[in-house]
């Protein structure tokens, strides 16, 4: 069982999520598109906002935060070590390394795209973690053990996405959902590793808006192994840096 505050957190966000995905999808199947009419953008980018709004309504109303202000300087706490950025660029190589050699992949935009990229990115995906990664996790934490509440939260943050591959018009439409479900969870356990090494919900942020850089960068193609060899190697090593962080602090906080 959950506590209240992460029942809140859920139901606002499938709430959000639902009325706008959903009305989203009904005007996809009346074939009104996303790509051919740009107010459906609204609702479209309010679902994908739908983690973080509900993240600040429920911090504010537990008086967990006081304001907009002392929230958003919660998630983008800058300040961190070298070590601690390395970290996130690691994970995102251990992500999408394996998926290239595996499954294989063709150019998408240039390399040096990627500083324009992720700021981007930050907005359109990254900022789903001041939700998962600031709300969630350590909440789950508080009852069940970190692997146990990771694999909730994938399982979560895998069904929230799911009306995404049947809008036409959106980068998901069509694609494979089940190989999509196990790269979510590789991700999750490296978001929770992330989150719980440095303590921040900036890094999972820019973790999150790397890999989705990079997957404009490389167009991976569809193949489960790929993604399955990938989550491996990410949980594989999450175990390995959870233990050794335990054991030395190798990532401690400057």
């Amino acid at each position: 069982m959950m506590n209240r505050l992460s029942r809140y957190y859920l139901g606002i966000t499938f709430l959000i999520m639902f009325f706008c995905w959903g009305l989203c999808l009904i005007c996809g199947r009346q074939g009104i598109l996303l790509n051919e009419n740009y107010l459906l953008y609204l609702p479209y980018m309010l679902g994908g906002f739908s983690p973080t709004i509900a993240s600040f309504i429920v911090l504010k109303k537990s008086g967990r935060v006081k304001n907009l202000k002392e929230w958003s300087k919660n998630i983008f706490d800058f300040r961190h070590s070298f070590w601690h950025y390395a970290l996130v660029i690691v994970m995102a190589v251990l992500y999408i390394l394996p998926q290239c050699l595996v499954s294989g992949y063709e150019k998408g935009a240039p390399l040096p795209a990627i500083f324009l990229i992720i700021p981007m990115m930050v907005i359109g995906g990254g900022l789903e973690e001041a939700g998962w990664r600031y709300v969630l996790q350590p909440e789950l934490e508080e009852k069940y053990h970190f692997t146990v509440a990771t694999v909730i939260i994938g399982l979560i943050w895998w069904l929230w996405h799911l009306p995404l591959f049947y809008i036409p018009g959106v980068a998901q439409y069509g694609m494979n959902y089940p190989a999509f479900g196990v790269s979510v969870m590789g991700l999750s356990f490296a978001l929770a590793c992330i989150r719980t090494i440095t303590g921040s919900v900036w890094l999972c942020v820019l973790f999150h808006a790397v890999v989705n850089s990079l997957s404009g960068i490389f167009l991976i193609h569809e193949n489960i192994l790929g993604n399955i060899i990938s989550s491996v190697i990410l949980i594989a090593a999450v175990s390995v840096l959870m233990l050794m962080n335990r054991k030395k602090h190798l990532f401690a906080k400057e």
